[in-house]
């Protein structure tokens, strides 16, 4: 009898991050936030374009999980591409600068975009990794982490492209780079054959068969879990906090720099270097590693030390923002402990409530993210608005702290007996 031929699985890694570099396009969002200002937009309003961004990403990721079974993950994720491109080209064709218009496009849109496609290397890698889902799942979602760099650069002092050709004509370009990039890599997202294992997986999966049905619940079980709720609430804190501290990257440390002396020009240099390089390569790197310790420290541990970290130094970046060094410093380690999030919260799910429907279940947990992204944001511009940026880092950094506590309380998820 001939050997089936199976896809070479490393092709799915090189897919995943192709997909998540364009996709981290929302995470670039503060590349815009000065000639937006600029051009007669409030900071609270440039955080509501986030927030929206964000909302929607982690709303439409439930639809798409839903789907991942009957579309397939490969026409999941060709949709999300288009309509990613799409919600950029058009924000650009119409001018963009608008209020409306962008929390219509680059939110609403955009943010579907990113959430048809999000999910689908996430599932897809644990099929073909199931004896490193933490590694994978951090190589799957590094790029998301590394694309911010990239979209950053791009648009400020490498490729100069805001300078040179506005931010309409920015927009689009960006929304072309996406759709392609998204569907280039969508050609590698497909699930491994039925009963398929990766050679010298045999024994490790002797040790769970017979506990394997008592660890798959289906979404409607996990609602009903306080597990749920624990992962859930742990998630918005941890998420919120790094999301504000993403929103506000550039327009905080700008403020704190030019009141310790900078010039405006040198504080916006230095600030977009914190946010584009620091920042961006930490929270790439950060999920690898995080994903990796995962798969050797346990995923509650890893949590635990992830926010407990966390915690103080949102709350210690206020000292830290208007100092150049320091604020390198800051943004490295924020960043490393936000990209984490993608690594450990998406395995942890698996581990609680099972891996085969890891693609219909994530999709819930993850819209803590969107619970952050609004809070998180919203937080940030109207103390920004107010001139208090270090109050909100403060309630964050105490809100990440109590998710520290909640995940103490996490044990295993039980089925109900029939």
């Amino acid at each position: 009898m001939k050997k089936q031929k199976v896809m070479n699985r490393s092709l799915v890694v090189f897919g995943a991050v192709l997909i998540q570099l364009a996709l981290g396009a929302i995470y670039a969002w503060s590349v815009f936030t000065p000639k937006l200002v600029e051009a007669g937009l409030t900071k609270s309003d440039t955080q509501w374009v986030f927030a929206i961004g964000l909302a929607s990403f982690a709303v439409v990721m439930v639809f798409a999980g839903k789907k991942l079974v009957s579309w397939g993950p490969q026409k999941l994720t060709f949709i999300g591409g288009l309509v990613l491109g799409l919600g950029y080209f058009l924000a650009g064709l119409f001018g963009g600068t608008g209020f409306w218009t962008l929390v219509l496009l680059i939110g609403l849109v955009g943010g579907a975009g990113i959430g048809f496609a999000y999910v689908v290397p996430i599932a897809v890698g644990m099929r073909w990794f199931p004896d490193k889902k933490g590694m994978i799942t951090g190589l799957a979602v590094a790029g998301f982490g590394f694309g911010a760099m990239l979209w950053v650069k791009l648009a400020g002092s490498w490729g100069h492209l805001i300078e040179n050709i506005g931010l309409s004509y920015t927009f689009i370009v960006y929304g072309i780079i996406f759709a392609i990039m998204v569907i280039v890599g969508g050609l590698w997202m497909k699930f491994p054959p039925a009963g398929w294992k990766p050679e010298g997986f045999e024994e490790a999966e002797v040790k769970v068969t017979s506990k394997t049905d008592d660890k798959e619940f289906s979404s409607n079980e996990m609602l009903s879990k306080p597990q749920f709720f624990l992962i859930f609430l742990t998630f918005v804190f941890s998420a919120g906090a790094g999301l504000m501290s993403i929103g506000l990257m550039k327009l905080y440390p700008m403020e704190a720099l030019q009141a310790n002396g900078l010039s405006n020009v040198e504080a916006s240099a230095v600030a977009g270097t914190a946010m584009a390089v620091f920042f961006s390569l930490a929270n790439g790197l950060g999920r690898i590693i995080w994903g990796t310790l995962s798969d050797k420290l346990g995923r509650k541990t890893s949590i635990i030390i992830m926010t407990a970290t966390q915690g103080f130094l949102v709350i210690l970046f206020t000292y830290m923002a208007g100092n150049e060094y320091l604020l390198y410093l800051g943004a490295t380690l924020i960043g490393f402990n936000f990209g984490g999030n993608f690594a450990l919260f998406p395995t942890i799910t698996a581990d609680t409530f099972g891996a085969k429907n890891v693609g219909q279940n994530y999709p819930f947990v993850f819209l803590a993210y969107g619970v952050g992204g609004i809070l998180g944001p919203i937080l940030g511009g109207k103390m920004g608005d107010l001139g208090n940026f270090p109050m909100a880092f403060t309630i964050s950094g105490i809100a990440v702290l109590l998710g520290t506590l909640l995940m103490l309380f996490l044990k295993p998820a039980q089925k109900q007996p029939t």
